[in-house]
C-alpha cells in the first residue's frame, strides 16, 4: 500500500473510532416502512427514542429498537461510561437492500411479479453539547 493510501486509511480508522454507530443489513422489511418508523425517532434523545420504539405497534419498530440498543452498547464499550441524557440519534439512514423476485400465478396463463424487499439501516449516535 502506498504512503498516501496508508495515511488516508489511518485517518478513516481514527474517524470511525470516534463515532458510535450500529448497522443492520438485509432486514426483510420494505425500505418505505422502515423509513416511516425511522422518521419518528430521528434526532431525538436515546431515552425518548427507546420509549417511542418500545410502544409502537409496527414490526419495524422492534428491529429498530434492537439496533438502537446495539448502538448504545457500542457507545458504552468505546467510551467506558454509561449512556447519559446528552446522547442522541444524529442520523438514521435507510437504504434499499436486495430484492427477492417471485412470481404469483394470474388468470389466463399470466404471472404477476412480487418483489420481496429488504433494507439496510445505519444508525449514528452523538453527544449534544450543552452550551
Amino acid at each position: 500500500m502506498g504512503k498516501r493510501k496508508h495515511e488516508y486509511a489511518k485517518k478513516l480508522k481514527e474517524q470511525k473510532a470516534a463515532t458510535y454507530f450500529a448497522v443492520l443489513r438485509n432486514c426483510p422489511t420494505s425500505p418505505r416502512k422502515m423509513n416511516q418508523v425511522a422518521a419518528l425517532v430521528r434526532e431525538l434523545t436515546v431515552d425518548k427514542a427507546l420509549n417511542i420504539l418500545k410502544y409502537n405497534t409496527r414490526e419495524a419498530s422492534g428491529r429498530l429498537e434492537k439496533l438502537l440498543q446495539s448502538a448504545i452498547n457500542n457507545y458504552e464499550q468505546k467510551t467506558g461510561q454509561a449512556a447519559n441524557e446528552n446522547l442522541y440519534i444524529k442520523t438514521i439512514r435507510v437504504d434499499s437492500g436486495s430484492q427477492l423476485k417471485r412470481l404469483r400465478t394470474a388468470p389466463q396463463g399470466r404471472a404477476y411479479r412480487i418483489r420481496k424487499r429488504a433494507n439496510h439501516v445505519t444508525l449514528i449516535l452523538d453527544i449534544k453539547n450543552s452550551n
